[in-house]
């Protein structure tokens, strides 16, 4: 399996301005000129963290959804990134998993960010999902989800993993960013895969901070990429699938791992 290339993109975002938001990633995203095979996007990249859900949801048809195709068709690379979808009169924090071919992938945040009222005015989701990018197995996950340790759990059988590469795309606050840190480390190691987090920067309209604090963390523990706190910045990394398998020979941890189903 050949090493894989992820693009994460860190900036701020327009307050519930999708047209403003999708034109500042086009540039961003047609400026970087380093090829890669995925994109990640921060959580509800096209408005912001909001709570007026009726108000900026679009539907699967909608011009979020074209945007994310067309980027993923012009770069010839998976992208994803969260938007507000509104599906049966209920409203998701929906993770778009776009091929550049055009078939997608979805999944619908399962943790709600209570203390910001999220679980008053969206739906959550039940299923996980895991996705294959050219050999690797991606578990993509949003924000408040990173909390969740059994939620995020790996899982080993007849010396396979479930996935190689936890993805959090989010808007985490800055005054806890300390254990956004933390835990994208922890879920890296605990799990025998790289973890990459995506975070915005600025303020929102409901007068949250944000610092950025993107990262990719490696299973043993490392950061092996980090972005600058307070600024736009876009990190390519190159994720070393030997090293990952080394690891995993040196460290089988998965064979001991506890086996339990969710409820």
């Amino acid at each position: 399996m050949q090493d894989l290339k992820i693009t994460l993109i860190q900036t701020s975002l327009a307050w519930e301005d999708p047209d403003d938001n999708l034109t500042h990633f086009r540039k961003l995203i047609s400026g970087n000129d380093i090829s890669t095979d995925l994109i990640i996007l921060p959580e509800m990249f096209n408005t912001g963290f909001t709570m007026a859900a009726a108000k900026n949801a679009e539907t699967m048809n909608g011009k979020t959804m074209d945007w994310i195709l067309e980027v993923a068709r012009v770069n010839q690379c998976a992208v994803c990134g969260s938007l507000i979808i509104e599906e049966n009169k209920k409203y998701y924090n929906r993770l778009i998993w776009m091929h550049p071919d055009g078939n997608y992938e979805y999944y619908d945040k399962r943790h709600l960010f209570r203390m910001g009222d999220e679980h008053n005015h969206f739906s959550a989701g039940q299923k996980k999902l895991i996705v294959d990018l050219k050999g690797w197995k991606v578990s993509p996950l949003i924000c408040y989800d990173l909390r969740f340790p059994v939620w995020s759990k790996n899982r080993y059988s007849n010396g396979i993993y479930e996935y190689d590469l936890l993805v959090f795309v989010a808007n985490w606050p800055a005054v806890r960013i300390a254990a956004w840190t933390a835990l994208i480390k922890g879920r890296a190691i605990e799990n025998l895969a790289y973890a990459a987090g995506v975070n915005r920067t600025g303020r929102d309209g409901r007068g949250y901070e944000y610092s950025g604090g993107s990262m990719v963390a490696a299973p043993w523990g490392e950061a092996i990429a980090s972005a600058e706190s307070d600024r736009e910045q876009i990190l390519n990394v190159s994720l070393d699938h030997a090293a990952l398998h080394d690891i995993r020979s040196k460290i089988g941890v998965g064979e001991d791992w506890d086996t339990f189903e969710m409820r």
